[in-house]
């Protein structure tokens, strides 16, 4: 079964914009792990606009299933990671006023700035990712760099299959078979939903995670979050 990850960063938006602690973005996490998400992802950025660095080590001591910190790897983040420890890093490389993600790394480019992080994440025994677009070029680029898996950035596929295109699955698949034959693990996130979780996942051999945020909470106002989250679990299976 592929594993749910759940991204608290709308939680903090919402709490952020009355300028108090409501909803409670700890009491949200543990809820999420009890009602059967199998880890909980963050991503903060310079400007703290949701997830605040004080968040990301206040969830440490809550956090039981599997702790995902994304980010690009400044060297505020890093020192965060490596001061927190969670399961899993995720590096993306995202401009500091970037609204959300908007691609992948090119690991061929930055290969020595890669190599050398990557390199001290794993000296410090968390599991290291790395966000990429669909590109096989880059899937052997992050096997290069000594990456323990990769995210595939799912932006295009969420819009194409929206648009009825399913064979945008295909250059995801084809990442995935040969993520596998390099021993990488599969993750993927952005723009997945209850709508085109069931097909990408019967499609993409090997997906061990996906991080799923904005849809998920978004779903959560009209089915509950409990639901929602066994709802994604089912599709998974």
């Amino acid at each position: 079964m592929t594993r749910l990850s759940v991204n608290i960063n709308k939680i903090a938006t919402l709490r952020n914009s009355r300028g108090a602690n409501t909803p409670n973005l700890i009491k949200f996490a543990k809820s999420v792990q009890e009602f059967g998400a199998q880890g909980i992802t963050i991503h903060p950025r310079p400007d703290q606009r949701h997830i605040r660095f004080q968040d990301a080590y206040d969830l440490k001591p809550v956090v039981y299933t599997e702790y995902n910190i994304e980010g690009n790897p400044t060297p505020s983040f890093i020192e965060m990671v490596l001061k927190i420890k969670p399961d899993q890093v995720t590096l993306v490389p995202d401009a500091e006023d970037a609204i959300t993600s908007s691609s992948g790394w090119d690991t061929i480019k930055h290969k020595r700035f890669l190599t050398e992080i990557l390199k001290e994440f794993k000296q410090n025994n968390i599991r290291t990712s790395v966000f990429l677009d669909p590109s096989l070029r880059q899937v052997e680029g992050a096997k290069s760099i000594g990456a323990d898996r990769i995210e595939l950035y799912t932006e295009a596929y969420a819009l194409q299959y929206f648009q009825g295109n399913k064979n945008a699955i295909i250059p995801y698949s084809e990442c995935a078979e040969l993520a596998m034959q390099l021993n990488l693990g599969i993750n993927a996130g952005h723009d997945l939903s209850l709508d085109n979780i069931k097909f990408f996942k019967q499609n993409l051999p090997g997906l061990l995670e996906v991080s799923i945020g904005h849809a998920l909470i978004s779903e959560s106002l009209y089915f509950g979050i409990d639901n929602v989250i066994n709802m994604y679990l089912n599709k998974l299976k």
